[in-house]
């Protein structure tokens, strides 16, 4: 399935872009960790849906406490996650105080720019096909009353 784009205004009064119309992705769904390991699982490996899930779960663990450690992780080709925080700044490095002065602690993610690897955006956009999501068709069947969405024609 393509990458589904929703054109959408920028209301924003304050804004230089104010009136200007911009593409924003659109997400189907979020696959959950046991649905992803199913899939996995699903890949001619020899591993079931249940070890890939443990695997995964010990993996995201160990992640965290080594991110809180201070360290970055690098995973595998697909890139290096690490910390960053949001502060708030203070008149002198002594009036700065760790409790107040910081706001938030968000988790970063630097994608790999090598080989076929290549995450970039440049590269990501290559590889991907768009869809506008106006161009899906929403159907609904007549018997359970749940709806289907599939492509229009004729894009």
């Amino acid at each position: 399935m393509p990458v589904l784009v929703k054109v959408r205004e920028n209301k924003n009064m304050r804004s230089t872009a104010f009136g200007k119309f911009f593409g924003r992705v659109v997400s189907t769904e979020t696959m959950n960790y046991a649905e992803l390991c199913k899939h996995m699982s699903e890949h001619n490996s020899i591993y079931g849906e249940d070890v890939c899930l443990g695997v995964a779960k010990k993996l995201q663990n160990c992640m965290l406490e080594q991110l809180l450690e201070g360290k970055k992780v690098q995973f595998g080709d697909l890139g290096t996650f690490y910390l960053s925080v949001k502060s708030k700044g203070a008149d002198t490095e002594e009036d700065f105080n760790l409790g107040l002065n910081i706001k938030g602690l968000y988790l970063r993610f630097s994608p790999n720019r090598q080989d076929i690897n290549d995450l970039s955006s440049k590269t990501l956009k290559k590889r991907a096909s768009f869809m506008n999501a106006k161009d899906l068709v929403i159907t609904k069947t007549k018997k359970s009353g749940a709806s289907a969405e599939a492509p229009a024609q004729g894009n």
